[in-house]
């Protein structure tokens, strides 16, 4: 049966977690014997807490990075409940209507969390027990109820063997970003992941021997099934550091044996501003997703690295991976989001008829069979009968399959009737002598509807103004696609996981629109 237990078939005594010197705990090795020990320690331990009715029981949970975080959330799964892992970083207020739209059984926080803390008063003001989660040096995992003494796994006596989770459960339950409104609850069943899982292993030919350095949180898809759950799928082994840290990534990479690692492009651009190690660790992979890689940036990273950069594709509703670049010999296209990945992919027009240029639409096992009690987006997101997910994303394949987005249909600038495409504009950007990061978007406008607008981060010590961005573009592009105005800045608004978002940005520099 496709379940997340296949997360746990790596060799018994095979390294599957690895923690780094900046971790809590640092330098543990846990082999998957260990780590299968772990989840049952945890089972006994939650069974304790939550009583004997477990199956179907959402735990949320707000932890960093960790060990302890990702027992938490594989085991939570592999005993039928359902894993929600939240941003650390958000407010009570934020945290209240995730616990509330969840319908959560239970609130994680780390061991010493205070009673003020925004997550202990959310869970306090809904009535949601809190639980502490910490680890012991000899045994490990280690729960209590906020307050009371850490559970004694021995202690616990369960009459049933551990369950079996079904391909048919809920697993995992995220939330879209809400970039267009409301954040929207996405189930994801031990089906939708482990086919994910075993997409991703596929198309990048993970193996036993290969260590995925996680430079993502595990609370994001992309950081939970994209770098961990796939690489142990194929029995390789995760290497976990609290957090991303440019100034000790690439010693913690060396010190794990790392072989690959994914990540967003802003942690890309991150690294390329600091120094490589000489000589490199061994990188057999770099991975970009969850937006768009700009060309440049991708041939600047190949050329430090020394390693093929493949952008592929993603989304929470499909538990991840749509599309990838595959590994040489095989074309990885610059500008490219790649091939499908274990998934139908078709290009559809407003008549949901298929089309040069349209709408990318997906469906597969490992896509979401809808939102979590929400038929009103449900309507919208997926097409009558067929049931192609719509993802909201323009595009187009070339003659070989591959892959080419245009940009969010909502995002795309209408100027004066002209539909002028984002990504390229960033791109374009790119390749101006002293910008560092870019990105473009919409602003509103009394006569054309709407105008194009910039903001840039410089490069350390570049002289960058304005008039010089807009001089560079207008010797590239269309008058009508130059930028009206440009934005220089030290940095831009972003997501937890360093995503850009265009209407934020907007917002920031334009003002409402």
């Amino acid at each position: 049966m496709a379940t997340i237990a296949s997360a746990l078939r790596g060799a018994p005594g095979a390294p599957a977690v690895v923690t780094t010197a900046s971790s809590d705990p640092s330098g543990l090795t846990l082999a998957f014997a260990d780590l299968a020990a772990q989840c049952e320690r945890f089972r006994r331990q939650a069974a304790a807490l939550l009583g004997a009715d477990a199956a179907g029981a959402v735990v949320s949970s707000l932890l960093p990075n960790s060990a302890v975080c990702l027992v938490v959330l594989l085991a939570t799964t592999l005993q039928r409940s359902v894993a929600a892992p939240l941003n650390p970083a958000l407010t009570q207020a934020e945290i209240e209507f995730f616990l509330r739209d969840a319908g959560s059984r239970a609130l994680v926080v780390p061991e010493g969390a205070a009673a003020d803390s925004p997550g202990v008063q959310a869970a306090r003001a809904l009535g949601v027990p809190v639980w502490t989660a910490g680890w012991e040096p000899a045994a490990g995992i280690r729960l209590a109820a906020l307050g009371g003494a850490p559970v004694d796994p021995p202690a616990v006596r369960l009459a049933e063997a551990p369950p079996q989770p079904q391909p048919d459960d809920v697993a995992i339950l995220l939330h879209t970003s809400g970039t267009t409104g409301r954040p929207k609850a996405v189930p994801l069943t031990h089906a939708n992941v482990a086919r994910s899982m075993a997409n991703i292993a596929a198309t990048y030919q993970l193996s036993a021997g290969d260590r995925s350095f996680v430079a993502m949180p595990l609370f994001h898809v992309h950081g939970l099934i994209g770098a961990t759950l796939s690489a142990l799928h194929a029995g390789g082994a995760v290497v976990v550091p609290p957090r991303f840290s440019a100034s000790s990534f690439w010693a913690e990479y060396a010190a794990a044996g790392a072989t690959w690692y994914s990540a967003v492009p802003t942690i890309h651009q991150i690294l390329l501003r600091h120094p490589v190690p000489d000589p490199l660790p061994p990188i057999r992979f770099v991975r970009s997703c969850s937006s768009a890689l700009a060309p440049t940036v991708l041939a600047e990273l190949e050329a430090r690295l020394g390693a093929p950069v493949l952008e592929a594709y993603a989304m929470t509703e499909a538990a991840h991976q749509m599309c990838s670049n595959p590994l040489p010999p095989a074309a990885h296209k610059p500008g490219s989001v790649g091939l499908p990945q274990g998934v139908e992919l078709a290009i559809l027009d407003d008549d949901d008829a298929p089309a040069q240029l349209g709408e990318v639409c997906v469906r597969g096992p490992n896509v979401t069979h809808g939102y979590l009690d929400n038929p009103e987006a449900n309507a919208k997101s997926f097409t009558a009968g067929s049931r192609w997910f719509r993802t909201g994303d323009q595009g187009y394949r070339d003659a070989d399959g591959y892959l080419f987005l245009t940009g969010r249909i909502k995002e795309l600038i209408n100027r004066g009737g002209e539909k002028i495409s984002p990504l390229e504009l960033d791109d374009l950007l790119l390749q101006c002598p002293g910008v560092a990061e870019a990105v473009s978007f919409a602003v509103s406008d009394e006569i054309y509807g709407q105008e194009v607008n910039a903001a840039v981060i410089p490069r350390p010590g570049a002289d960058l103004t304005e008039d010089h961005v807009k001089r560079f573009m207008a010797d590239r592009v269309a008058a009508f696609k130059v930028p009206k105005r440009v934005f220089v800045a030290p940095d831009f608004p972003r997501t937890a996981t360093g995503k850009i978002q265009r209407r934020v940005v907007a917002e920031h520099f334009a003002g409402p629109q």
